[in-house]
């Protein structure tokens, strides 16, 4: 018997450990490109992810129980939806969880009651190419690019919501 994977709203109580697993698994390979295991994603304490549930919006992608991805996004003040940490389990990749994710969390804002969501905001490392071409697909265009270190350009891409 196959399962399906379902998408729902993220528990900052049941489900933070299982997304922090995730999160440290899905960034290893992002850390040895780059020769640097302290960056957040890496050392996020569980009491932050937690907050950040709390304050905005975390959806996950289970496969049974288990948490195979999932994305976090924030609404602020001038209308710009901050999309983040979009993530999925190494062994569920290419089966369209990151666009299936991408999709929910901006028809979750869309669909908020309250101010209006005006444009949807993420950034990728420009190393990330299945991510910048998930992006693009799904029309967000390149906005800006911030370079840390010559190995390390961040890339920015916003659409209208």
């Amino acid at each position: 018997m196959s399962m399906s994977v379902t998408i729902s709203a993220a528990d900052a109580t049941r489900d933070a450990e299982q997304i922090l697993k995730l999160q440290y698994l899905c960034y290893q390979r992002e850390a040895e490109v780059h020769q640097n295991w302290s960056i957040e994603p890496l050392t996020q304490p569980l009491d932050a992810l937690r907050a950040e549930l709390v304050e905005g919006v975390g959806l996950v992608a289970r496969l049974g129980d288990e948490i195979v991805a999932s994305v976090r996004g924030r609404l602020d003040a001038d209308g710009t939806v901050r999309i983040d940490r979009l993530i999925v389990h190494p062994r569920m990749r290419r089966h369209g969880l990151g666009g299936r994710l991408l999709d929910a969390i901006e028809r979750h804002f869309a669909a908020e009651p309250g101010p209006a969501a005006k444009r949807f905001r993420l950034s990728a490392g420009r190393r990330a190419e299945s991510g910048l071409r998930l992006y693009h697909s799904r029309g967000y265009a390149q906005v800006g690019v911030q370079e840390s270190d010559p190995a390390h350009t961040l890339v920015t891409l916003e659409k209208a919501a």
